[in-house]
């Protein structure tokens, strides 16, 4: 009997290779993504080819929607920056921080799990490469975990211990793409970019492209992004 696993996966780089680890490791899993308002919408057609590639055994799309809340460039009619050097990004909590994102989504993870009987939850979470997310700390998923074993049924009956896993949390870009490759990761299958084109084309300019980019040389991976 396969052990059963939610994976967090947006279609970026992070997530995608965070289901492939999941998968290596033997996990029957389960993909979750989110329509959640994002002006980038397009993410989600890639995060259903990863899927479908890593062979997931289902793969589900939650549909809310952030943009009541707004505040972040990836929800709003906000310009996304562009062209930052490192020590810009790693001055503040960028714009593209969208509140409470991680929270949600680890939320609906966390259900599903429950229903699932899964004791896993994988999220693509970094806290390198300057992302400056504050839901994206070790000690914001070590919080999360032990919330959620005081939230589940199965956590207070003492059946099944809930684990948050972020096993990319203390890589760089470069590192991340390493091991993805390793696991046979079609990185054309992603999308990081914060404000691609209609047709799934990459900016080049905004921080997730910058490090993406940075990432691939570092690695000495050749980059199979499509830049606009």
């Amino acid at each position: 009997m396969f052990k059963k696993a939610v994976v967090l996966l947006s279609g970026g780089l992070d997530s995608t290779t965070t289901l492939a680890i999941a998968r290596d490791e033997g996990y029957e899993t389960y993909a979750m993504s989110f329509r959640y308002g994002q002006r980038h919408t397009v993410e989600l057609q890639f995060a259903e080819k990863a899927a479908k590639a890593l062979g997931v055994k289902q793969h589900t799309i939650v549909d809310i929607d952030l943009r009541i809340f707004g505040g972040s460039a990836l929800t709003a009619d906000i310009a996304v920056p562009k062209d930052r050097v490192d020590e810009e990004m790693g001055d503040s909590i960028p714009i593209t921080y969208v509140p409470a994102r991680n929270t949600i989504f680890l939320s609906y993870a966390l259900a599903w799990a429950e229903v699932l009987v899964a004791d896993t939850i994988f999220i693509g979470a970094n806290a390198i490469d300057y992302s400056g997310y504050p839901d994206c700390r070790p000690e914001y998923i070590d919080a999360y975990q032990t919330m959620a074993n005081l939230a589940t049924q199965a956590g207070v009956e003492g059946k099944t211990k809930l684990e948050i896993r972020a096993p990319l949390i203390d890589k760089t870009k470069a590192e991340i793409i390493q091991i993805g490759t390793a696991l046979g990761v079609d990185y054309s299958l992603t999308l990081s970019c914060y404000d691609p084109d209609v047709e799934g084309k990459a900016c080049s300019g905004c921080d997730s492209c910058l490090l993406r980019k940075r990432g691939f040389k570092e690695a000495g991976v050749p980059d199979p992004t499509h830049y606009s």
